[in-house]
């Protein structure tokens, strides 16, 4: 242990880099905020632990291979460090430190060769805590802190970070996203805080960082396990994700087999392999900047289809891979495996080669047993390709949309799934382009089962979410090994619906939707004043009727994220005949129906409609007419669109005269028949649709309607 240094300190004469092991840039803007926060209210005459600086000296026989950092290295005696804790910390150091030389250089008095903060050169900045340049030439740029070379941050913080020139293409990560942010976050708030305080302050800040901000540095010797170190160290500060951990207990196994069972070049392929492996794992995670992916999720999922699924805890499947599977024990702990005296004779020294050849022609090709480790080396290599390999198509199902490497109909229905929610499908609708096996129109056909099943079951039946979800994601593995096809998952997901969802009557041979689930449900829902607007699966619905309308048309009109963005006081589904009906000419249309039938007639699935821009709902309580056409203010500006140019669902409501207790049945009708079309459900008769809708009362027993009869 070592007194506490301040950064200026610790920077002096030595050289940082992260290791392969180490996972990348972590913060949010959370954490930034925090770190602003104390940089900013720390007295100029005070100091403040930052915590643990935790440095492993890198051998030489590493170093000899950096080229750019071996000039400083041989003549000027700097000293190369691994970082393997405190990563988070520094690298937030070097990125604010950056943006504070990039705002020196916009003040319109600075000239480049001479700016100063202060009594501090730009220059000496620069070659104290970023960069330095080789004389006389300067054409190698050295930095002071980076990571290893084949890490796609390395090149973003070279280009994106400290803006070196022509960077060519630069790889983005999930990792490189934050590096982004945080650079961002810098730039914006020295900005503003040289805007409203002036240059002397900007000094302060930096004076309070490079020297008031206290680290406490601890070099890990030797003889110490570094993997290990850092597994425990990271505990602190943001934690690191179960994906990180992992990556670094790979690396950890590989340097422990014996130099037998793994020489030293497969060792240093393995690790390769398990970088390059993360290197893809973390683009694909991050690629969708507006939405990057959870790494942990990924993980869960990729266990799923790869290892046998159980189900006992949230967490079992990290405390499998890193307690049982991938453990320092199963690399000690021999098995023994048959192996060729062919194998092992392709291992023997080249010298001895041919009296070896003799002796196998002579005696054959025998087998022995040997004493081998109980997890191979090729079982992590295979592990790893497999992440690797799965990575893409997880981000594909997650971005589906203008994706060119899935079909038209692969994008459509993908993005329907992830539409209607997808639950606990997404391991196995990865795994469909895992297999050489399976062709487009085959994962189309599973996509469409999936989704009638998700929609079937959980939308209308309402069965709880986690229902049959472990025999799913065995199938997910089952499929991966090709011991199912599609065609086997298709039947288990009917078999599973014919159970409880579907009867056949007496005497008949048809199959017909067993609707009380979802009656049950809506009752309830009718009861609490919402019925159909209540369902959770009706935004889906609408928008998969409109889509049918938009198939038959074309011009789409309803954009799905605005659909169900909720916006406060404003609606994108519309009661036609509205909740608040205190217009007379509601009261006309709906005359003679007692309070429990109009609440029926507000809920009922015939009287919503999706809309294709949302409105306020004040403008709900309009009369049918008035909602029609658009309406305008006195100063003849549009203050709502009516449905004639509205969706296709509001043009085809537009097209009825009036709107009353008849034309919802008749809509209602229409939408349920839609639905049966589009699901493939049949309902027995045309009482079960009207009993569906709630409006059974309407019909009488000769099938004539309650407002027929009124009229009369």
């Amino acid at each position: 242990m070592h007194e506490l240094e301040s950064l200026k300190n610790i920077f002096k004469d030595r050289i940082f880099k992260i290791p392969d092991y180490q996972r990348g840039y972590a913060w949010t803007e959370r954490q930034l905020k925090d770190f602003w926060e104390d940089v900013v209210n720390l007295p100029p005459d005070r100091f403040h632990y930052t915590g643990l600086l935790s440095l492993k000296k890198v051998d030489k026989s590493v170093w000899n291979n950096w080229n750019d950092e071996r000039w400083l290295l041989e003549d000027r005696g700097y000293k190369p460090f691994h970082v393997v804790d405190g990563q988070q910390r520094l690298t937030t150091f070097v990125i604010f430190i950056q943006a504070i030389s990039e705002l020196l250089k916009t003040i319109p008095e600075n000239k480049d060769e001479e700016i100063y903060l202060g009594s501090f050169s730009l220059k000496a900045i620069k070659e104290e805590y970023l960069v330095v340049q080789r004389p006389p030439q300067f054409i190698i740029s050295t930095y002071k802190f980076s990571y290893e070379v084949d890490n796609p941050s390395f090149q973003f913080l070279k280009y994106r970070i400290f803006n070196e020139l022509n960077s060519g293409t630069i790889q983005e990560t999930f990792y490189t996203l934050n590096l982004e942010n945080a650079k961002r976050f810098f730039t914006e708030n020295l900005k503003n805080y040289y805007e409203k305080y002036g240059i002397i302050e900007i000094e302060t800040l930096f004076k309070k960082i490079t020297q008031n901000l206290m680290f406490n540095v601890y070099e890990i010797s030797d003889d110490f396990d570094v993997f290990v170190a850092f597994e425990t160290m990271n505990n602190r500060g943001k934690k690191l994700s179960n994906l990180e951990l992992l990556k670094n207990r790979l690396i950890y196994l590989t340097t422990l087999y014996d130099e037998k069972e793994l020489k030293k070049d497969e060792r240093f392929c393995l690790r390769e392999k398990i970088n390059d492996s993360w290197k893809e794992v973390y683009y694909q995670l991050g690629r969708n900047k507006q939405n990057p992916l959870n790494d942990d999720d990924f993980l869960v999922a990729h266990w799923i289809m790869y290892f046998q699924y159980t189900r006992e805890k949230g967490d079992d499947y990290i405390r499998f891979l890193l307690e049982q599977k991938f453990t320092s024990q199963n690399i000690y702990a021999k098995t023994e495996v048959i192996v060729s005296t062919l194998q092992e004779f392709q291992e023997v020294r080249e010298e001895e080669k041919e009296n070896d050849q003799e002796d196998i022609e002579e005696n054959g090709n025998e087998e022995k047993v040997v004493l081998r480790s109980k997890l191979s080396p090729k079982e992590i290599e295979d592990y790893v390709n497999s992440l690797k390999a799965a990575a893409v198509h997880w981000y594909n199902t997650h971005n589906p949309v203008n994706n060119p490497d899935l079909t038209s109909a692969e994008s459509l229905w993908i993005d329907r799934l992830n539409r209607i929610g997808i639950i606990y499908f997404r391991p196995l609708v990865t795994v469909s382009f895992l297999s050489k096996d399976v062709d487009s129109k085959q994962r189309i056909k599973l996509f469409k089962a999936i989704e009638r099943f998700i929609f079937i079951t959980f939308r209308l039946s309402r069965a709880f979410s986690s229902y049959r979800n472990s025999e799913f994601y065995k199938a997910a593995r089952q499929f991966r090994n090709n011991e199912l096809s599609v065609d086997d998952i298709i039947n288990k997901l009917q078999a599973n619906m014919d159970r409880w969802l579907f009867y056949t009557p007496e005497n008949s041979s048809e199959i017909y939707f067993n609707y009380g689930h979802f009656q049950k449900y809506l009752e309830k829902q009718f009861k609490n004043g919402g019925g159909y607007y209540y369902w959770n699966g009706l935004k889906y619905f609408l928008y998969e009727y409109e889509m049918e309308k938009v198939r038959q048309r074309g011009s789409q009109k309803i954009d799905w994220k605005l659909f169900v963005k909720g916006e406060k006081d404003k609606i994108s589904i519309e009661h036609i005949f509205p909740q608040t009906p205190d217009n007379q000419c509601w009261k006309d249309s709906f005359k003679g129906y007692k309070k429990s039938e109009i609440n029926i007639f507000q809920g009922t699935l015939g009287n919503l409609l999706p809309l294709s821009q949302s409105i306020n709902s004040s403008l709900q309580n309009d009369c049918f007419l008035d909602k029609k056409n658009p309406r305008y203010n006195e100063r003849k500006e549009k203050i709502r669109q009516g449905y004639s140019d509205g969706s296709h669902s509001e043009i085809e409501v537009s097209t009825y005269e009036d709107w009353h207790p008849d034309a919802i049945l008749e809509r209602g009708i229409n939408l349920i028949e839609f639905m049966e079309k589009r699901w493939n459900i049949k309902f027995e008769n045309d009482h079960a649709k009207t009993e569906i809708l709630f409006l059974e009362f309407m019909v009488s027993d000769e099938g004539e309607t309650e407002t027929e009869n009124t009229n009369e």
